[in-house]
């Protein structure tokens, strides 16, 4: 993954979501490049910090919460009603261990979440197998995927997604 793919993207979120100012916000960090290039968002402050080859800096951004239309992995959005807490995106590293974590709340219980997600995930083309409240598999162009879903009070729920390595 290229630096500049990686600005564009983290630009286009702060366009989207930078009206809102929640009382936290989305935390989002960004690793590049084997390393070479680091930058993120806290998500309860909005500073935005980059340090990569020949720049470091942090602006003052307001806080923003990025949801279920924010995210999309191939066609396949959160669950409607989701909320995004953090996102840690691991650029190339000519290894193959590129990839996103994403921790995020859905209001629903976890069984509606998981079921939601395979029905999605099954027509979008992804291979999709379940184990409990966990999915795991292959999304449509075959990057393995795992999501684990936990109950979080009576009717939310809490869940990791990680694509790739």
């Amino acid at each position: 993954m290229s630096r500049s793919p990686v600005i564009v993207s983290l630009a286009l979120m702060l366009l989207t979501a930078a009206c809102n100012q929640p009382e936290e916000g989305t935390t989002i960090a960004i690793n590049a490049d084997g390393g070479a290039m680091t930058g993120g968002i806290d998500g309860r402050t909005g500073a935005l910090k980059v340090d990569i080859p020949g720049f470091k800096g942090e602006l003052a951004l307001p806080r923003m919460t990025l949801n279920a239309d924010n995210f999309d992995m191939n066609g396949v959005h959160l669950y409607p009603g989701s909320s995004i807490q953090g996102m840690n995106i691991q650029g190339g590293d000519g290894k193959g261990n590129e990839g996103v974590r994403l921790s995020f709340t859905s209001p629903a219980t976890p069984q509606v979440v998981r079921d939601w997600f395979v029905a999605r995930m099954e027509k979008t083309g992804f291979t999709v197998a379940a184990d409990g409240n966990s999915l795991r598999g292959t999304t449509d162009d075959k990057k393995a995927f795992t999501l684990d879903l936990a109950p979080e009070g009576a009717d939310k729920a809490r869940g990791t997604l990680v694509v790739g390595g």
